[in-house]
């Protein structure tokens, strides 16, 4: 007589999700990237062109992702190793830094673009307890100027530099 024992194998319900919503993300893009205006006087690829190459990828790779966890290829499971699976929430070092996202959003029209960054980087760092917090300004002020040089300077997007850097042509997007 044998003793047949059956062991369930827990379903990868979460990477099914996961990959549907690339599945989902890349149809509404699909979708909608047809709405997108093109100019009369284009004669190349056009402005559609991206959002169908971007969005035709995340279908195929979210359905790709979906047949393979269905034929049983699943990801290992994460061993945690720095996580503390014991520690609870930090609420008021979450409630922090969504105070320092609101503040951000804010000081972005009135103080500009770098000084607005500047907070919330230092925001950031002070709520996650960075240690000394004077070389986490001085980072987060350097970072700030870098980004709105990169961006406002070198590649033209528009980021308001504020009343501080505002005749300082090479931060002007």
């Amino acid at each position: 007589m044998s003793s047949h024992v059956t062991t369930s194998v827990p379903r990868p319900t979460g990477e099914i999700l996961f990959a549907l919503v690339f599945v989902s993300v890349g149809v509404a893009g699909l979708l909608t990237a047809g709405s997108i205006p093109i100019p009369p006087s284009e004669t190349g690829i056009g402005p559609r062109a991206f959002p169908y190459i971007v969005c035709g990828l995340l279908v195929l790779l979210g359905t790709g992702i979906v047949a393979q966890v269905l034929r049983g290829k699943v990801g290992q499971a994460e061993e945690g190793e720095d996580l503390d699976a014991s520690a609870k929430t930090d609420w008021v070092a979450l409630a922090k830094l969504v105070g320092f996202v609101i503040l951000h959003i804010f000081l972005i029209e009135s103080a500009g673009w770098p000084v607005a960054a500047a907070v919330l980087f230092t925001g950031a760092a002070w709520s996650l307890e960075a240690r000394p917090l004077w070389k986490a300004i001085g980072i987060s002020v350097i970072l700030a100027l870098v980004l709105q040089y990169v961006f406002g300077g070198l590649l033209g997007v528009s980021l308001p530099p504020g009343p501080l850097l505002e005749g300082v042509p090479f931060f002007r997007g």
